[in-house]
């Protein structure tokens, strides 16, 4: 749905300082799902009070689980345990959380009760089949619309463990189809083409549950309780991408300190990219965060060059492409990304997104079917300004907002709401480091 709010990015050159970006949505998402069903209190702190895990949140107490909020960032959930949730007196309202629609589906496929999963006008036209297949094959009743949602979910049905082959790498399939694992009868196995996003399965195994992974193969046995946990959340790598291309493109004096970053091995192909580009990006002070490893990145301004992105390395950074097609843009030769099919069907095609905005920005580029092929300008402006629409797709948003570090004349991005379903205060952090952005009436 469009929204009549835009963002205003004058053109700057530098940005220095350092920053702290928002919990992760990932994690922020699983750990109020797990807290949930776990028997006991747990106390997240770090928590992303974002529209999306918010939403999230919404629906846990829809399900008769006490959630206390005392800060916008710390949560106390009182686990109900894997059977205490009850039926919802209303559908729950994903909103625009494609992640929840999904994790919920698998969870909720495995109650006693009947379930209704809606959301916003975007998420109502995402692809939900992928989440139902695998658990109708396990014994659920879901039932989607041509594909989409709503998602219809009947209670009461036995699930039996599967051993289910992705098509397509997808951390939301795999959590889907282990959070169902959780109630089936016997061990389920995810086998997936390609490394994806392992949260679910740390989580997972911090609250107890028996669960190995051999190379790509993931099995789950059912357990018979859940540990509640004491869980910080660290800095969510995805917001944390936006400042790394920003610093790479106009840090100044000692570079940009962006401070408590996770740096789950499943999440930073972004990082590897960027450092094969000639990215200059050291890991300063790692750490543990429960079962997530952390650290702060020190980000200098660097002189980019074009490359092939290797193709093992997209799944991991998939949801960063849209401003490395930014940083692409200012480097020296050509990108070339391929094998990103999945951004066709994210918050909006962010192929197509990326592409508008590109050719409105007078960047040279050609869209292919499952990527993009970018020609850089290293030198001077590589944007020109002007007006992009971002469909309304938050990473579209604040991908051209960075660009305004490397552009001729001022940038106005319209339809920018959504930003704040995964990066609440992004205006605010991104004017503490220098950039000059501001939300105003369209």
């Amino acid at each position: 749905m469009s929204d009549a709010r835009k963002f205003e990015a004058q053109p700057v050159r530098t940005v220095s300082g350092s920053v702290a970006v928002p919990g992760d949505k990932s994690i922020s998402h699983r750990a109020l799902m797990l807290s949930g069903i776990a028997t006991g209190m747990s106390e997240v702190s770090g928590f992303l009070a974002s529209e999306d895990c918010l939403a999230t949140l919404a629906a846990m107490r829809a399900l008769g689980v006490r959630i206390e909020q005392p800060s916008p960032t710390d949560v106390l959930v009182h686990g109900v345990g894997l059977h205490g949730m009850r039926a919802a007196n209303r559908a729950l309202d994903m909103g625009n959380a494609g992640t929840a629609m999904r994790l919920f589906t698998g969870l909720l496929s495995a109650q006693a009760f009947d379930s209704q999963l809606i959301g916003d006008a975007s998420l109502m036209k995402r692809p939900m089949e992928r989440v139902a297949k695998p658990l109708r094959e396990m014994g659920a009743d879901v039932r989607t619309h041509n594909g989409t949602p709503p998602v219809d979910i009947g209670g009461g049905r036995t699930l039996r463990g599967i051993e289910y082959r992705m098509p397509v790498a997808s951390a939301q399939v795999k959590s889907a189809v282990l959070l169902a694992g959780l109630y089936a009868d016997a061990a389920t196995t995810v086998v997936a083409p390609a490394i994806n996003r392992d949260h679910s399965e740390r989580m997972l195994q911090s609250c107890g549950v028996l669960l190995t992974t051999d190379g790509l193969r993931t099995t789950l046995q059912p357990p018979q309780e859940l540990a509640s946990q004491r869980l910080n959340v660290p800095g969510d790598f995805s917001s944390a991408a936006f400042f790394i291309v920003a610093g790479l493109l106009g840090a100044s004096g000692e570079g940009l300190l962006i401070q408590n970053v996770g740096l789950n091995p499943t999440r930073t192909g972004l990082l590897d990219i960027l450092r094969s580009m000639g990215g200059n990006i050291d890991v300063l002070n790692p750490r543990q965060s429960g079962a997530e490893p952390v650290a702060d990145l020190l980000v200098r301004a660097s002189a980019l060059r074009g490359i092939e992105v290797a193709v093992e390395l997209v799944p991991l950074a998939i949801d960063e492409l849209p401003v490395l097609f930014v940083a692409a843009a200012c480097a020296r030769g050509e990108t070339v990304v391929t094998g990103a099919e999945e951004l066709r069907v994210k918050e909006s095609d962010r192929i197509a997104a990326m592409s508008a905005g590109l050719q409105a920005m007078a960047v040279e580029h050609q869209v292919l079917p499952d990527g993009m092929r970018i020609q850089g300008r290293a030198e001077g402006p590589a944007f020109g300004g002007g007006e992009i629409d971002s469909f309304g797709d938050h990473r579209i948003a604040m991908s051209f907002a960075i660009a305004s570090l490397r552009a001729a004349k001022a940038i106005s991005i319209r339809d920018v709401a959504n930003v704040a379903t995964s990066f609440p205060g992004f205006v605010s952090l991104a004017r503490s480091v220098g950039l000059d952005v501001r939300e105003a009436a369209a």
